[in-house]
C-alpha cells in the first residue's frame, strides 16, 4: 500500500488556510466599509463611464470628472498612460467622500502597443504556451500604461465568416476555444492579481454572441440549450475555471430575451451553476439597447438588469439613473444593490487598489515595458507562427534569396492595415510592412519591384463605411487599368510575383458583418491580370475572417494566410517566404467555398439523407450547384515539408469506465526540411440518446521533427474525453461504440475503433 505523502497534505493545508484567511480578511475590509456607505455610493460603483478614446457607439459620457467627485463613478475606460490615470484616480481618491479608487479598463484584444495576430491568428498557432505568452506580454504593457482591467479575452464560439467578429476569437472548436480561453485568463491575470503587472480579464460576449443569424453583427441568437451546453458555452466555462474576475454581457437575444436582461444566464447558470465569484459588466450601452429590443424604457431596463445579475453598466448610466428610485418602489432589492456593489469593490481588493490606488502609475515602467527590443521580437515570432500555408503547388516556397521578385498589391505597403482590428493601443506608423520586412529579410540579392496595382476596393460607398476610424482604404488618383498595366509589366520583369491582397483593417471586428467575403472586385481583376502574365505567383492574404478563394486555390500555386499579424507582421511574413520558419499553422475555422455553404463547419450532425462522393445527386443532403465540403477544412495548414502517419494503434479496444484507452500512430517527416506539425486527435460517438456531431476534436499535440525522423505520438483517452449534456442537460457519458480519428486536420485522417462498456 502506497503511503500519504504527509508533506504535500501539509501544503495543501497551509495553502487552504492562508486563501481562506486573505478572504476573510477581503470580507472584513468590504463589510466594513460597505457600512459607511450610502444607497447612492454603492449605486455610484455600478456605473462605467468613458471620456472618449476607445469608443465602440454613438455615445460618449458627459461631465465624467463632476461625476468621479460625487461618487459617481466606478471605473473609466477608454483612457491609457501613466499621467491621465493618476490625474482621473486622484479625483476618486482625494476628492470623495469615501476615497474609494477606479478601475481603469481598455480592450486590449491581441497586445496593447505591441500588436500580436489578430486573435483568429493565434489561434491558427495551435500553441496555447505561446497564447498564454501573448496575453502576458499584453498585460505587462498594459500595466505599464497605468491600466488593470482589460476587455478580454473573446471566448465567442463562430462559425459564420460574415460576422467581422470573428476576427476576435478563436473559431468554430469548443474544446480549441476552451484551451485558449484558459491560458489567455492566466496570461492575464497570473497567480497574484495584486502584483503590478497582472490585470483582471473580462470574458466576452457572454453568451452565444458568435451564433447571431445572419452574421450580422447586434443580431438575434436562438439555439436550443443542448447546443448551448455542448458547443457554444464551454469556453467561457473553461475562463471562469480559470478564475476570471469579470464577465461583459453580449448584445444578443437568448430565447427571447437580451442576455444583459437574462437572469437565466447571468445568475441561474454564471453564478448558481458555474460558481462565478467576480463581476458582471454590460457591453457598451448595451443596458439602454434593451429600449430597443422592446423590454421597456429606460427605468425599466435598469430594473430587469439589476434583478437579472448586472453589477456595472458600461456607459448607458440607467443604473445610476434609476437604482435608488427603483429601491424605493420595491422593485429592486438594497441586497441586489449591495451584492453588487461588493463584487465590484472585491474586484478593486484583489487587484491591490485600496492598498495603492496608483500601484499601476509607474512613468519609468511605461519607458522600458512598451514595446521593448524583446516585446517586438515575441510578436515576430508569435506572428510567423499564425500563418497557414494553403497552397504550395510545385514548391513555389520557399523563394531564394536571389532573382527579381515583383511585390504587388494595395497592402504590400500599408502600415495602416498592419496591425487588424481592435488594436487601439497600436501604432500603426510603428508597423513592420510586408516590403519593409521582405527588405530586411530577402537581402542585397533580391531586386524587389514594386506596384500597387489596384486600390482595396473601388466601391465609393464601401470605402466611406469601412474609413470611418481613418483612412484603410487609399483610393489611388490613377484609374484602376492605368494601375493594373503597371502591375502587369513590373510582373513581366521578375521571376515571381508575391501579390499582398485581402481586406482592410476594419473591413472584420465589431459591426464589419459582410455578404460578399471573397476578394474585391479591384483585386480579383489584378489577381486575374497578373495570372495572364504565366508568372509563378504567390499570394499573401490578410484577412480577418474565412475568404471564399474557390477561383484563387484553382488558378494561384501558392497561397500564405497571414491573417493581420501585427506590428511586426512584414518581417514574420518575409521570414517565412523566404524559409526562415517553415509554416506551421492550422485553421481554427473551415473556409466556405462560397458564401451560400454558409454555415460551415467540421463538427456538424449526420442527417438522416447524407450524401457521399459518387452518390445520385437527388433526395440526399446535398447542392446541386456545389460540393458539400469547405475549400479548406478546420485543423487544415501545409509545410514546407511532408508528414506521414502510421495506422492508428490502440492499446485495447474496450474502454471500462474507470479505465484508458492509448491511441498511438507514428508521424514522420517524409521531405527535406525541419517542420513542425500540428497532431489532432477526433473521437465520434457513434451511437446516442442525442446526435452526435461525425467528429469532435479532444486532444492535439505539436512536434517538431527533423527530415526522416519519426515520433510516436500517444492520446490517452477516458470516458471524461466521451462525456456530454444530454437531452436533460445533464453531463454524462453513455456505453456503446465510437471511433477515433487522428491526422494532420479534421478531413485527412486515421481512424480506429473502440467500444465503451
Amino acid at each position: 500500500m502506497k503511503k500519504p505523502n504527509i508533506t504535500l497534505f501539509v501544503f495543501f493545508i497551509i495553502c487552504s488556510f492562508t486563501a481562506n484567511a486573505q478572504s476573510n480578511k477581503m470580507n472584513d475590509f468590504i463589510s466594513n466599509l460597505m457600512k459607511k456607505m450610502t444607497l447612492e455610493e454603492k449605486i455610484g460603483q455600478l456605473n462605467l463611464v468613458t471620456p472618449g478614446g476607445a469608443v465602440t457607439g454613438s455615445v460618449v459620457s458627459k461631465d465624467v470628472d463632476d461625476k468621479i467627485r460625487k461618487g459617481q463613478v466606478g471605473g473609466l475606460f477608454g483612457i491609457t498612460g501613466p499621467d491621465k490615470i493618476r490625474k482621473a484616480q486622484e479625483i476618486a481618491v482625494k476628492n470623495t467622500r469615501l476615497h474609494i479608487p477606479l478601475l481603469f479598463g481598455l480592450d486590449v484584444i491581441h497586445g496593447h502597443r505591441t500588436i500580436f495576430p489578430i486573435p483568429l491568428g493565434l489561434s491558427a498557432s495551435w500553441d496555447t504556451a505561446m497564447i498564454r505568452h501573448s496575453a502576458r506580454i499584453a498585460a505587462n504593457e498594459a500595466t505599464a500604461d497605468a491600466l488593470n482591467w482589460v476587455y478580454s479575452p473573446m471566448v465567442d464560439i463562430a462559425r459564420d465568416p460574415r460576422w467581422g467578429r470573428i476576427a476576435e476569437g478563436s473559431g468554430e472548436d469548443p474544446f480549441l476555444g476552451s484551451q485558449i480561453a484558459k491560458v489567455m485568463v492566466e496570461g492575464y491575470q497570473g497567480n497574484d492579481l495584486s502584483k503590478d503587472t497582472t490585470v483582471m480579464a473580462c470574458v466576452k460576449h457572454f453568451a452565444l454572441y458568435g451564433a447571431a443569424e445572419a452574421g450580422r453583427d447586434y443580431n438575434t441568437v436562438d439555439m436550443s440549450k443542448v447546443r448551448m451546453y455542448n458547443e457554444y458555452l464551454p469556453p467561457y466555462k473553461a475562463a471562469v475555471d480559470a478564475g476570471a474576475g469579470s464577465i461583459m454581457t453580449s448584445f444578443n437575444t437568448i430565447d427571447g430575451i437580451p442576455a444583459t436582461a437574462n437572469k437565466w444566464l447571468l445568475t441561474d447558470l454564471l453564478r448558481k451553476q458555474w460558481g462565478f465569484k467576480g463581476f458582471v459588466v454590460t457591453d457598451y450601452t448595451a443596458l439602454s439597447e434593451m429600449i430597443n429590443h422592446g423590454m421597456g424604457d429606460d427605468k425599466k431596463v435598469a430594473e430587469l438588469a439589476l434583478n437579472a445579475g448586472v453589477d456595472m453598466d458600461m456607459v448607458s448610466e440607467e443604473i445610476l439613473k434609476y437604482a435608488s428610485q427603483l429601491v424605493k418602489e420595491g422593485k429592486v432589492s438594497v441586497k441586489t444593490i449591495d451584492d453588487a456593489c461588493r463584487r465590484v469593490l472585491e474586484a478593486k481588493y484583489k487587484l491591490g487598489l485600496f492598498d495603492d490606488p496608483y500601484r499601476y502609475c509607474n512613468d519609468e515602467k511605461a519607458k522600458t515595458e512598451l514595446m521593448s527590443d524583446a516585446n517586438l521580437q515575441a510578436a515576430r515570432e508569435i506572428a510567423a507562427r499564425s500563418f497557414v500555408l494553403l497552397k504550395n503547388d510545385h514548391n513555389v516556397l520557399p523563394l531564394k534569396k536571389s532573382g527579381t521578385i515583383a511585390l504587388i498589391g494595395p497592402l504590400a505597403d500599408s502600415k495602416r492595415n498592419m496591425l487588424g482590428t481592435w488594436s487601439v493601443s497600436g501604432d500603426p506608423e510603428k508597423s513592420v510592412t510586408i516590403m519593409q520586412g521582405i527588405k530586411n529579410v530577402a537581402g542585397n540579392d533580391v531586386n524587389i519591384l514594386y506596384a500597387k496595382g489596384a486600390n482595396i476596393s473601388d466601391d465609393t460607398e464601401f470605402i466611406k463605411r469601412v474609413n470611418v476610424f481613418g483612412e484603410e482604404i487609399t483610393v489611388d488618383k490613377r484609374s484602376p487599368q492605368e494601375m493594373i498595366s503597371e502591375a502587369v509589366e513590373t510582373a513581366n520583369k521578375a521571376d515571381v510575383v508575391i501579390a499582398v491582397l485581402g481586406e482592410a483593417a476594419d473591413m472584420t471586428g465589431e459591426s464589419s458583418s459582410m455578404t460578399h467575403i471573397g476578394l474585391q472586385q479591384s483585386q480579383e481583376d489584378l489577381l486575374k491580370a497578373l495570372v495572364k502574365t504565366g508568372k509563378r505567383i504567390v499570394v499573401v492574404l490578410m484577412n480577418g475572417r474565412p475568404m471564399t478563394l474557390t477561383w484563387e486555390d484553382e488558378h494561384v500555386p501558392a497561397i500564405l494566410d497571414t491573417w493581420f499579424g501585427g506590428t511586426e507582421a512584414g518581417n514574420a511574413v518575409a521570414d517565412v517566404l523566404f524559409g526562415s520558419y517553415n509554416p506551421s499553422g492550422k485553421l481554427t475555422v473551415s473556409f466556405p467555398r462560397n458564401v451560400g455553404q454558409i454555415p460551415i463547419y467540421y463538427n456538424h450532425f449526420n442527417t438522416g439523407r447524407p450524401f457521399h462522393p459518387g452518390d445520385s445527386p437527388k433526395f440526399k443532403s446535398d447542392y446541386l450547384d456545389a460540393e458539400n465540403t469547405p475549400l479548406y477544412p478546420f485543423g487544415y495548414g501545409l509545410s514546407y515539408t511532408t508528414f506521414s502517419y502510421s495506422d492508428i494503434s490502440l492499446n485495447t479496444k474496450i474502454l471500462k469506465p474507470t479505465g484508458k484507452i492509448t491511441a498511438t500512430v507514428t508521424v514522420t517527416n517524409t521531405g527535406s526540411v525541419a517542420g513542425k506539425e500540428t497532431v489532432q486527435l477526433y473521437i465520434r460517438d457513434m451511437v446516442g440518446s442525442i446526435v452526435r456531431p461525425v467528429k469532435e476534436l479532444k486532444g492535439f499535440q505539436q512536434i517538431a521533427l527533423a527530415p526522416g525522423e519519426s515520433k510516436k505520438v500517444s492520446f490517452t483517452i477516458s470516458v471524461d474525453d466521451l462525456k456530454f449534456f444530454n437531452n436533460d442537460l445533464k453531463y454524462v457519458y453513455e456505453p456503446g461504440n465510437f471511433k477515433v480519428f487522428i491526422g494532420t486536420n479534421s478531413r485527412d485522417v486515421k481512424e480506429a475503433d473502440f467500444k465503451l462498456e
